[in-house]
């Protein structure tokens, strides 16, 4: 059931009679000082009036709006800032369902979500989308949905679940918590005039509503140009301060991400801090968050503190945290700040550098305190076929997981998948590995690469090489989370291995499995769409913990590399991935052969 509040429009009366002082408050906060984003000042004294979910009176003296029955808070010299808000995320990444990823957040401030389910999308289509926000709106704080734009997300280069059509976004505008369209990865499509694409954006911007960008070419010349004529309103793919800067310079919103893997707002941020562009274009996001950062890090109070680490003036971090981000989306008259009208969305803290969160309301409802959450996020009915999605349709071998040499070879050059710690761009790169009884055989760094077919129960597998991870001995990993096609992904230095993983995770209908010398060591489930579990934060990001202390027992260094095992099917991000069609190169949109032959040289 959705958690209505109601509009501006429909609260007016009581708005104006309770900050006239003809009607009393539902509560009112008194004793703190008020960060003001909207004009960049910090208000001593200043106090808020609540009325039906919405701020009522905002000012030096709220006492002539307090009655027998309002509950007065003393704020005690905290200040007070608006909710936080996360402008562009994917909840599947947690690997948690909407309910427990927002009971996860709210103790952290967070009170509203701009989410694209283009994971879900890509396993279960348009009902998998409806599930996402349908459940979304049933919670007690702001989740938006941004309908998923490209599943595929490069069309001829991989084979989804299902396929979102132009006549999909069409009819998810007029669904209510719809706020927009989700990131417009098929930048190629878009430059070069592809009629879907086009007209994805035209339903988007026909509804009033914003197109979400990500262009991860580092060309900005006359390419990127065609991209934001498109309707691309942001992009959250730079990394450097030149990428910030151009976006910026076009029109487009620059979202600077930390994730769990992502850390691209110190490399973007000094844009303002050094350059001094003006920072209300300038917006923070989280992208990617694993449970494990939720639980022991934080969510966008970690950004902002990052953010304020980095050099940012702590109310400039703020407004890109939050009236920034509303005022992107179009909701700056409805949420973002601590002014008359809009959702009483406010946090209590003591000190706006180390942005402790004491207290958390959402829509005048206190639901967080002291790192606890206070409210139900109540759950969605998940139907059996959102459940039972992975299907391979046999018992797979280690001779699936073989890797043929051309005749007559005993060593070949192969093109490997190069992993880049904390970036989500690969390097395209190239080993001179052995041939074993005609198969061709990792060495060193060099480990293999797997992806399975789990949509259409071929169980069909492609096979390529992948180094970076640092993995020895006898082991594998798999996944079913493998974005954004999601079949799945198996890394392994042992083919057997890698079978008994692979297997594993269609027994359990999904999630991730670690194995080594020929036993499992870790096991995340994740029955719903093979990519989320319906358990709490915490119980999840104990399973990631194993997971990670098995992946390290496996010889692994890298700082969240989970991270980048899931994206190794990622077809839009540079430079080489796999898919269920084979190597992709990335740079050229185009596949590409697993051995180089001399030509290539």
């Amino acid at each position: 059931m959705e958690q209505h509040i109601k509009s501006w429009a429909e609260t007016a009366p009581r708005l104006v009679a309770v900050a006239a002082g003809r009607e009393h408050a539902d509560l009112v906060i008194q004793g703190g000082r008020l960060v003001n984003v909207q004009s960049r000042e910090i208000l001593d004294g200043w106090q808020v009036a609540i009325v039906e979910g919405r701020f009522a009176y905002v000012g030096p003296d709220a006492s002539h709006c307090i009655g027998p029955d309002t509950d007065v808070v003393d704020a005690a010299g905290r200040y007070l800032i608006p909710g936080l808000c996360d402008g562009h995320m994917h909840i599947e990444s947690g690997m948690l369902t909407p309910a427990e990823f927002a009971a996860a957040v709210i103790p952290h401030g967070t009170t509203t979500m701009f989410t694209d389910p283009h994971e879900i999308a890509n396993v279960l289509g348009l009902d998998g989308v409806r599930m996402m926000h349908d459940e979304a709106l049933m919670q007690p704080v702001n989740i938006y949905t941004q309908m998923p734009s490209c599943a595929p997300s490069a069309p001829g280069l991989e084979t989804t679940g299902f396929e979102i059509s132009a006549d999909d976004v069409a009819e998810a505008m007029a669904w209510p918590g719809i706020i927009g369209l989700g990131e417009m990865m098929n930048f190629p499509g878009v430059i070069n005039g592809d009629p879907q694409m086009l007209a994805e954006m035209a339903a988007t911007m026909n509804a009033g509503k914003t197109v979400g960008g990500h262009y991860a070419s580092p060309d900005k010349g006359i390419p990127f140009s065609a991209y934001v004529a498109g309707g691309a309103a942001d992009d959250h793919e730079g990394t450097a301060e030149a990428d910030a800067i151009a976006r910026v310079r076009l029109g487009m919103k620059s979202m600077m991400r930390l994730g769990s893997a992502w850390y691209d707002v110190e490399s973007q941020i000094t844009a303002v801090t050094e350059k001094g562009l003006d920072p209300r274009n300038f917006i923070l996001c989280t992208d990617d968050c694993m449970a494990g950062t939720l639980v022991n890090d934080g969510h966008m109070n970690r950004v902002v503190r990052h953010a304020i680490e980095c050099g940012c003036d702590p109310v400039i971090a703020l407004q890109m945290a939050t009236i920034n981000t509303a005022t992107h989306f179009g909701l700056e008259r409805e949420l973002g700040s601590i002014a008359p009208g809009r959702r009483a969305d406010v946090i209590l803290t003591s000190d706006l550098k180390a942005l402790p969160i004491d207290v958390v309301y959402a829509r005048g409802v206190k639901v967080a305190e002291a790192g606890k959450i206070t409210v139900d996020c109540p759950h969605y009915a998940w139907p059996e076929k959102a459940r039972q999605t992975v299907h391979m349709g046999k018992t797979l071998g280690a001779a699936d997981f073989e890797i043929a040499a051309p005749e007559g070879k005993s060593t070949v050059t192969a093109k490997v998948i190069g992993v880049v710690e904390n970036q989500a761009p690969t390097e395209a790169l190239t080993a001179d590995l052995p041939v074993v009884k005609g198969v061709v055989q990792g060495e060193g760094k060099t480990c293999q690469i797997a992806l399975v077919e789990r949509h259409r129960a071929t169980g069909d597998v492609v096979n390529g090489f992948v180094s970076g991870f640092g993995y020895t001995g006898d082991m594998a990993i798999a996944s079913t989370v493998a974005h954004d096609s999601h079949h799945m992904i198996v890394v392994g230095t042992d083919r057997a291995c890698m079978a008994q993983a692979a297997n594993r995770l269609g027994e359990v209908g999904g999630g991730v499995t670690v194995w080594k010398d020929g036993k499992e060591i870790a096991l995340i489930e994740l029955p719903i769409a093979g990519l989320m579990s319906d358990r709490p934060a915490a119980d999840v990001a104990a399973n990631a913990d194993q997971m990670v202390a098995a992946m390290a027992a496996c010889g692994c260094t890298l700082n969240n590399a989970y991270m980048q095992h899931s994206l190794l099917a990622l077809v839009v991000i540079p430079a080489l991935r796999i898919s269920d069609l084979g190597l992709v190169d990335v740079t050229k949109f185009e596949m590409t052969s697993l051995f180089e032959d001399e030509n290539e040289k």
